[in-house]
């Protein structure tokens, strides 16, 4: 028997499959692109192809993140904002604040010992300070984004960044580039200005020491570091924080069977 969780986000959709001794027995990672529902099937197909199991076997699938309604072969739909509290509890039992930036938001949550959400905090009215600012100001300098994490870590003189709006940043950027200021010190400066805007939502939902940094920015080892620094705290990431409304929305979904819950029979399954 396994479950699954699909997290359809505005960038990308991952998906987790879990067995029933709570291991992860498939992943996948994709693109989200314009068609919705056709990225959740995808998503999902993919996990179990690489989990080994077939459809038939998956006894119950939760759907989360911004196309949740979109996942039409699932059981139920759950917020990524519980999805991400109960992963990361799971990955780090000592989590309290949860950090979680995507595509186009960041969130600020904090839960309680048994991963249950008492407050959050959300910026989601622009793409400032997110995935796609960063996309945008590596574009400008002519990197990907996986170099500009690395690469903002060899500064020595970090420059400081006044816009973390993604429109602005670019003329920002250029600017100082045009004035001889070296990458890596530009990048620096874009990932504490980051950093400072992101630790202002953490601030309004009450800052703990057992920080967990979840979503496709985590992986950004800059970011990591900026995020600290503007916390004063360390913070846990996981090689699965990508994934980890994914997992929470698995967990979900195991309790669920475990507790008694039914699977619906989806005829011909995610076409």
């Amino acid at each position: 028997m396994i479950v699954a969780g699909v997290d359809v986000g505005s960038t990308t959709s991952k998906a987790v499959v879990l067995d029933d001794r709570r291991q992860i027995a498939g992943t996948s990672l994709l693109p989200t692109g314009a068609n919705v529902v056709r990225a959740a099937e995808r998503a999902f197909r993919e996990a179990l192809a690489a989990s080994k199991r077939d459809e038939s076997e998956a006894a119950y699938v939760i759907g989360t993140g911004y196309g949740r309604y979109k996942v039409a072969f699932g059981d139920d739909q759950v917020t990524e904002i519980g999805c991400h509290a109960r992963g990361a509890q799971f990955l780090f039992p000592d989590t309290r604040t949860i950090v979680d930036i995507g595509g186009q938001d960041t969130k600020a949550i904090r839960i309680s010992d048994r991963g249950e959400v008492l407050d959050f905090s959300m910026n989601d009215k622009c793409a400032a300070g997110t995935g796609r600012f960063l996309d945008a100001c590596a574009n400008v300098i002519g990197m990907t984004l996986d170099e500009i994490g690395p690469a903002s870590m060899n500064a020595q003189k970090p420059i400081r960044i006044t816009n973390v709006c993604t429109v602005f940043v670019e003329s920002e950027i250029i600017a100082h580039l045009a004035r001889g200021e070296k990458v890596e010190d530009i990048l620096r400066g874009v990932h504490l200005a980051i950093g400072s805007r992101t630790a202002g939502l953490v601030r309004r939902v009450g800052t703990n020491p057992a920080v967990t940094f979840t979503g496709g920015v985590s992986r950004n080892v800059g970011m990591v570091q900026a995020l600290e620094e503007r916390l004063g705290v360390s913070v846990h990431v996981s090689p699965l924080s990508q994934w980890m409304g994914a997992l929470g929305a698995a967990l979900i979904a195991l309790e669920r069977v475990e507790g008694g819950a039914v699977h619906r029979i989806a005829a011909g399954g995610a076409a």
